[in-house]
């Protein structure tokens, strides 16, 4: 079988090194494909970035020094061209919102089967945009939804890590009342029985990070 012209050239940005490994062993028994360089945290991809130049990037969200939010956007700021794709275990629509805003192209899950991922890759890298199935189903469920202010985000961390509400009205310099008012408008938009309810759910979309 002749070799491909051309192997599309790939960066591999996660903070675990065994995940690293394994998406590297995928990428390099493609015929098409071919690891160019490997970072584990935003820093590093963006110096990685500069002296690969890759096709693509494959970038984990949740690291250490610089996350792969921020990552993505100081890339895309220098380099407007470059291809992003979020491999995450995080399927948050929220989250991935922020992604898709900073300039990703795909948001694939870690958990998703071989020959999905290596599909998205050619997909990106023909110009495509590619949201696994999970991720558009949670942007599709949630499109309607009344976002929550930055102020209603700054009182549901509070209550995440364990706040009562005189805590928060002293933390935020606002009144006890104010933070009521708050806490009911949280629960309401977000469909949430308690204050606990609320913090589960707004983990598991992405509104706060673990």
């Amino acid at each position: 079988m002749n070799e491909p012209a051309y192997r599309i050239r790939i960066l591999l940005v996660d903070d675990h090194p065994l995940s690293r490994q394994g998406v590297r062993v995928l990428i390099d028994v493609q015929q098409d494909m071919t690891t160019v360089a490997e970072a584990s945290n935003g820093r590093e991809a963006l110096h990685e970035f500069r002296v690969h130049r890759p096709d693509i990037t494959l970038m984990d969200l949740q690291m250490p020094e610089m996350g792969g939010l921020d990552a993505i956007s100081a890339i895309r700021a220098e380099s407007p061209e470059a291809r992003i794709i979020v491999l995450t275990t995080y399927a948050g629509d929220v989250q991935a919102l922020r992604a898709l805003k900073a300039g990703a192209q795909g948001y694939v899950l870690k958990n998703m089967l071989h020959k999905e991922l290596v599909d998205t890759i050619r997909a990106v890298h023909a110009g495509n945009k590619v949201l696994s199935p999970e991720v558009s189903f949670q942007l599709a469920q949630h499109v309607m939804d009344d976002l929550l202010t930055p102020a209603e985000v700054k009182v549901l961390q509070l209550i995440a890590e364990g706040n009562a509400n005189k805590e928060i009205a002293r933390a935020l310099s606002v009144s006890e009342e104010t933070v009521k008012t708050q806490v009911r408008s949280i629960l309401s938009k977000l469909g949430a029985k308690d204050r606990t309810h609320a913090a589960m759910i707004a983990f598991r979309r992405g509104i706060l990070e673990h």
